[in-house]
């Protein structure tokens, strides 16, 4: 089987920790590239990973190297950029979540992909788990019934990352774009990607670069960034053209208790996540059952899935038309809070 090519651009924290390792394990796959606007950090990721080639520029790595397709994980500014000539080169993508800064950008990258005719995927990688997976199966055969109302969250009391992700010239926002884009992309794929039509959303400015002591804080390669105009959470309801509806909540910094769940109800039955829990009635009773799913690395089963679509065609999950759409929800998300109303998606 012939080697399918890939070369990165962005040689940060999502490339080094899940990205490359994942590359690692495939013998189907060989990184011809990697690309950083720190021309020392492309060239360790390189060594590090048995790259052969490193540039400073996604520009000098089209025009010097043959690949099938660019992986995209730069900083969210960069994304459209990337794409866009990457596209115009003729190679498919794969994009790290958020699709873009801004709707604005990813209306752009749509027609430049479509444009091109390259294969599109946005890098959604908590659908891929074994639990996700199996629950999106029993939702498509109709074992929970209509799926009217689900909820989210992804709550850090104190999580705030350090780096450009506080700097919304790079990021394009806070929780909502870094961690929020995550669980309301599951909610909504477990779902079954409905239509969104309107949004009511507030964001919050309460806490900021906080100071507490005890507190470990993740840090970006890029962490000499100092600017902090980020939100600390965020929560709102999302309504979807079937009469469904999303309730989200997200932070970096909120003064409540760590959390994280996922859970959908249908006319059914019902479920939540981690661990996968069936709300249901057996012979007229309620019953709760927890089904058995594969355990999978969920970057593997990303690019897997990924790999799979470009060598038979198949049309990928998180496509370019579910990725606008992701990122019309997260517009209409700033766009309620900003104008303290509900909007139109």
């Amino acid at each position: 089987m012939e080697k399918i090519r890939v070369a990165i651009v962005g040689a940060g924290n999502i490339a080094q920790s899940a990205h490359l390792p994942a590359y690692q394990k495939r013998d189907d796959l060989e990184v011809v590239a990697i690309a950083d606007w720190n021309l020392e950090r492309a060239q360790d990721a390189a060594k590090a990973f048995g790259i052969p080639k490193a540039f400073q520029n996604i520009d000098d790595m089209l025009a010097n190297v043959d690949c099938d397709y660019v992986d995209i994980c730069v900083w969210n500014r960069s994304h459209a950029d990337c794409a866009i000539k990457a596209a115009a080169a003729g190679k498919n993508i794969l994009c790290e979540k958020p699709m873009a800064y801004n709707l604005e950008d990813a209306l752009k990258m749509k027609e430049a992909v479509e444009k091109a005719g390259v294969t599109f995927m946005l890098a959604v990688p908590t659908r891929y788990s074994g639990e996700a997976q199996l629950l999106r199966e029993m939702v498509d055969a109709g074992k929970l019934g209509d799926i009217y109302y689900a909820k989210t969250a992804n709550i850090r009391r104190r999580g705030t990352p350090i780096g450009w992700f506080t700097d919304t010239a790079k990021s394009g926002g806070g929780p909502v774009i870094d961690i929020g884009v995550h669980c309301i992309d599951r909610a909504w794929f477990l779902m079954g990607c409905p239509k969104p039509v309107r949004v009511s959303a507030s964001t919050s400015y309460a806490i900021g670069d906080f100071k507490t002591r005890g507190v470990s804080r993740w840090t970006a390669l890029d962490s000499d960034v100092t600017a902090f105009d980020t939100e600390d959470s965020a929560c709102g309801v999302i309504h979807f053209e079937n009469g469904a509806a999303l309730m989200f909540e997200v932070s970096w910094a909120l003064n409540a208790p760590n959390s994280g769940y996922t859970q959908i109800c249908g006319s059914k039955a019902g479920a939540t996540l981690d661990p996968l829990t069936i709300y249901g009635e057996e012979m007229g009773y309620l019953s709760d059952n927890a089904p058995k799913s594969e355990n999978v690395n969920i970057f593997e089963a990303e690019i897997a899935h990924f790999i799979d679509c470009l060598r038979t065609g198949k049309r990928p999950a998180s496509d370019l038309d579910q990725a606008v759409t992701m990122q019309r929800m997260l517009q209409g998300i700033y766009d309620s809070a900003r104008l303290h109303k509900e909007v139109e998606i």
